[in-house]
């Protein structure tokens, strides 16, 4: 169990009102050889008071000095000052605005603002100088203040640098604007204790009086700290500056104290309280530094695949070990969950190192049983569980989400069937490709691919090649049209068919062995009616051939004594063709054979 760091800075007011104000919190951590300094300035001329002079300035300067090896990586202003708030000002004769604003009061008349801005990039451009604040006009604003002592103003930069001689540290940077009246509870949470050595908390506060001192008292741990002869441990907050050993910032305090001896392994909160008998102290600003060696798996999802009408989920993500201080093991665990339910497992390859990352891909299939909108999960250190298997300096941002479509077709859709006349054998030859018209008119699509099983065009194999020119090979056949021009492959069907139709008889032909119209070439009827009995009779009434399927007439006859198969008279001739089919009768007519 992680013991709790308890720092007691108590004040109890003079006053009974209930003043308002935003709860101190994280906001920015910093995982690194890491640490921090700080500047600033107050506006007073001299310690508020009722029988202060009653006057405010509008600029003020501090000068910053840090060792070349130092290398900023951040810096934020915080001011603050009585009344409702002055939050365009300027740094050096740039403008600056208000990023975020803070509040508080005593009551309805002594109200109080703190704002803060994120001005980084001018101190590392501008690096070690002369700061002035300017344009902080509460001259307007302070008199109704002064009768109260409650009347001030003032700066602060705090400044985070890296320095390669530094040990891993955790640099947290806590915000708000909380008071007394009567008790301040602060609780620090995001805490990693793995060595005591160095340890530190610094304030940013603001309307602490150096005259002020009745029970005024910081305690850790129920130890009473201080950092005297700068802050006394019973006047913690008394207008002076610890990094620059300045004890005239009147009504303002930027202070920093060693905790190393009051801090145990193992501490992740500490719980700040302020006792005072009279002073009135607004906590705008805490810092602390520890040292701390852990990693901080973090996991993106960069991007996913997923195929029409298929439940497999293709990803590709990246694990990170940034803003860590120490690596990530290799073999880190990570859990895939479908709408909170565990999928699929997986773990990082390799060691991961300080501010490194690695790139991982996994496909896995989902379920039938889930809708086709789901909420993907991917959580690092994670044994699928929900347990971590590593310590980390946040266990809290663990994870990536995405919300995922599954893609489906619409329902096949269905064409015009195709019918054409038997060529023979019950088979014809298609031009599929007439339905690609009719696509591009009514779906606007103006290609497609041919196929003769469903299976084959959901798994695109077996392609029809010569669509224009395709043999069916059964009667009726179904084909399926495949189309990419959508969201999601569309598929249509149709069937084709072939039936047999009313055969052509010639009226003549000519036997003579010239390879041309050499027999009676009834078109469309073998192959076809294969059943069909065809009788040749000569003028006379009388039959002198019968054939089938299998015996076409080449003019010869076949039945009868006499002339049997030699080639008969030129003349006409008369048929009777049965087709033996139940959709067609009989045809009769005649024929005139020459030779």
């Amino acid at each position: 169990m992680k013991k709790s760091l308890y720092l007691f800075i108590t004040i109890v007011s003079f006053l009974s009102q209930n003043s308002i104000g935003q709860d101190v919190t994280l906001y920015q951590q910093f995982n690194g050889r890491y640490d921090y300094t700080a500047i600033g300035n107050t506006l007073n001329s001299l310690e508020n008071g009722p029988f202060s002079l009653c006057t405010i300035n509008t600029s003020s300067s501090a000068i910053l000095n840090i060792p070349s090896n130092q290398t900023i990586v951040a810096a934020y202003l915080y001011w603050a000052g009585s009344g409702n708030g002055d939050f365009d000002i300027s740094l050096n004769g740039l403008n600056i605005a208000a990023e975020r604003t803070f509040s508080d009061a005593l009551d309805s008349e002594r109200v109080f603002f703190a704002a803060f801005a994120d001005v980084t990039e001018q101190i590392i451009t501008e690096g070690n100088t002369t700061y002035t604040i300017s344009d902080f006009d509460l001259t307007s604003v302070i008199e109704p203040y002064c009768p109260t002592g409650t009347n001030f103003a003032g700066w602060a930069i705090t400044i985070i640098y890296q320095d390669d001689n530094l040990p891993l540290n955790q640099v947290n940077i806590y915000d708000g604007l909380q008071s007394v009246p009567e008790s301040l509870s602060i609780e620090l949470n995001n805490l990693n204790v793995l060595d005591t050595t160095g340890a530190k908390i610094g304030f940013v506060a603001w309307e602490g009086d150096s005259a002020l001192a009745v029970n005024e008292v910081l305690t850790i741990n129920g130890n009473v700290i201080g950092n005297p002869p700068l802050n006394p441990t019973n006047n913690a907050f008394n207008g002076t500056n610890s990094f620059t050993g300045m004890s005239n910032l009147y009504n303002m305090d930027i202070d920093v104290y060693n905790i190393q001896n009051n801090i145990s392994i193992g501490d992740d909160s500490a719980v700040i309280q302020l006792t005072s008998g009279q002073d009135f102290v607004m906590i705008n600003n805490i810092i602390t530094v520890l040292n701390s060696q852990l990693p901080d798996a973090t996991i993106t999802l960069n991007d996913f695949e997923i195929q029409c009408n298929s439940t497999e989920v293709y990803i590709e993500y990246t694990v990170y070990n940034n803003n860590a201080t120490d690596i990530l093991p290799s073999n880190t665990p990570i859990a895939f969950y479908v709408d909170n339910i565990l999928i699929t497992q997986s773990n990082t390859l390799n060691d991961i190192e300080i501010n490194g990352e690695e790139f991982q891909s996994i496909t896995f299939a989902i379920p039938e049983n889930f809708t086709n909108n789901i909420e993907l999960t991917v959580v690092i250190d994670d044994d699928g569980l929900g347990n971590s298997t590593v310590i980390e300096i946040n266990e809290d941002n663990n994870f990536a989400i995405e919300n995922i479509q599954l893609i489906e077709s619409e329902p096949i859709i269905t064409l015009e069937n195709l019918l054409l006349c038997d060529e023979g054998f019950n088979s014809a030859t298609f031009d599929l490709t007439t339905h690609l018209d009719e696509l591009e008119t009514e779906f606007n699509i103006s290609s497609a691919t041919f196929y003769t099983t469903l299976y084959d065009a959901e798994n695109t194999i077996g392609e029809i090649l010569f669509p224009d020119e395709f043999n069916n090979t059964s009667n009726p056949q179904t084909i399926i049209l495949r189309t990419e021009e959508t969201p999601c492959y569309q598929l249509f069907e149709f069937d084709i068919s072939v039936e047999n139709c009313p055969p052509h008889v010639p009226q003549g032909f000519s036997p003579n062995d010239d390879g041309y119209n050499d027999w009676f070439n009834i078109q469309g009827l073998y192959n076809i009616f294969e059943n069909h009995e065809l009788l040749i009779y000569n003028r006379y009434g009388t039959l002198i051939f019968k054939g089938n399927n299998n015996l076409k007439w080449d003019g010869k006859a076949n039945v009868g004594l006499n002339n049997q198969g030699s080639i008969v008279p030129v003349g006409t001739y008369f048929y009777v063709l049965h087709l033996n089919d139940p959709n067609y009768k009989s045809l009769t007519g005649w024929v005139y054979l020459n030779n």
